[in-house]
């Protein structure tokens, strides 16, 4: 049995440093205050001193390690404990072959196929729970099979203010990335002359505040794991 360790980041590779800002105002907002969710990049540390993730390349595959932790695309948040695999280091190098193959680079999709689908499909093979709902609950904010937290209702009131300003703020960012159709929808180049009635920004918003906190048993801090290395050339993350 081996220790699952999911690392969290704020995306915060803009080279902007206002859209950074936003970025990390929109999570401490969504995620630290009322616990819905936010704008992160994660992966997954299982055997070695490497965590494993995926992001836009327009050759080969997305599929990338680097030291746990130390993404230097991203501002580091935290580590959670999925769970125990089974795996064996053997089995766990050859599903990173098989996810290699079948995630290319080029097929990225901010919405539909990220960092934090990809550590889901992991997590799934290694036989752990998936990522907590709030770390990729932008992207799923259609997803109706999330428990909705009792108390979601009363802290919304509480930021009331703070949550409309920042949930227009976090719709637009993301409408504006994934309508661009002809460039892969990254975070490094937010489109943010999109604009979007207010009424379709208020559905969006309802439907983000429907699917509430998905409770997650897997909230424990651990260390690294051993220092073994897996069979995988690293590349450059473009999430």
């Amino acid at each position: 049995m081996k220790e699952v360790i999911l690392h969290v980041y704020d995306v915060t590779n803009s080279e902007s440093e206002k859209t950074n800002n936003t970025i990390l105002q929109i999570n401490r907002v969504f995620k630290d205050r009322i616990g819905l969710g936010g704008i992160f990049h994660s992966a997954v540390q299982v055997y070695g001193e490497e965590e494993w993730s995926f992001g836009f390349c327009e050759n080969g595959t997305g599929v990338f390690g680097c030291p746990p932790g130390k993404n230097p695309m991203y501002k580091y948040r935290e580590h959670i404990l999925l769970g125990e695999t089974n795996c064996s280091i053997l089995k766990v190098s050859h599903i990173l072959r098989e996810l290699s193959r079948e995630w290319p680079g080029d097929s990225y999709d901010l919405l539909s196929k990220n960092c934090n689908h990809f550590c889901d499909a992991f997590c799934e093979r290694l036989g752990v729970p998936k990522l907590p709902g709030w770390v990729n609950r932008f992207a799923n904010v259609g997803d109706a099979a999330v428990v909705v937290a009792g108390n979601t209702a009363l802290r919304l009131r509480q930021a009331k203010t703070e949550i409309v300003t920042a949930s227009k703020v976090a719709y637009r960012f993301m409408a504006g990335l994934a309508s661009n159709s002809n460039s892969p929808a990254t975070p490094e180049s937010p489109n943010n002359s999109n604009r979007s009635s207010p009424r379709f920004q208020g559905t969006w918003f309802r439907n983000l505040v429907s699917v509430g906190a998905k409770p997650s048993s897997s909230a424990s801090e651990v260390s690294g794991g051993d220092d073994d290395t897996l069979p995988l050339r690293q590349q450059q993350s473009m999430k």
